[in-house]
């Protein structure tokens, strides 16, 4: 196993107990919600804004373990026609420009981030409002990370095995 899997199994691992532990919060939370709302006429103030941010963190931490295991929403129309051969390529430029894409939403990300700063607002328990959406970035850049590592050992897997080809045919 390659470096880079162990530690991207460690982050998976990480991933799964924050979306669990995330997603238990927010299920809490919107019940106390609602508890609090039908039989005793309040709420909590910060409530609502803490379910809302939960959300967008469980969303993006599972769009992020949706890349790590490959199960990412993909149109695979053209595949299903090719070869073993023209599907490989299909799928390196597929990763290839799934990373192209993922690190411009990574900069843009940050450039929200930098901006929600500079606008000072707050969130709930007077916490910067950047500090929540620092999901954002990170898991943008973890998504980038993983479909560039993917894109690599790919195209080092088909070129490896062209050599192999060249090689028999020469003898």
């Amino acid at each position: 196993m390659h470096r880079w899997d162990r530690i991207d199994e460690k982050i998976g691992r990480v991933e799964q107990a924050l979306v669990t532990i995330l997603l238990t919060m927010m299920i809490l939370m919107a019940f106390f919600q609602i508890v609090l709302r039908n039989f005793f006429d309040s709420g909590i103030s910060w409530g609502d804004s803490l379910v809302r941010y939960l959300v967008v963190w469980v969303g993006f931490i599972g769009a992020a373990i949706a890349t790590k295991e490959d199960k990412h929403i993909t149109i695979d129309v053209v595949s299903r026609w090719l070869t073993a051969p023209g599907s490989n390529y299909i799928h390196i430029i597929s990763h290839f420009f799934s990373a192209v894409i993922c690190g411009l939403l990574t900069l843009a990300a940050i450039k929200f981030i930098r901006f929600e700063a500079q606008m000072g607002g707050t969130a709930f328990f007077n916490l910067p409002v950047w500090v929540p959406e620092i999901i954002i970035p990170v898991t943008f850049g973890l998504m980038t990370l993983r479909f560039a590592v993917r894109f690599f050992n790919e195209f080092a897997r088909i070129r490896r095995h062209d050599f192999k080809q060249e090689f028999k045919e020469e003898k």
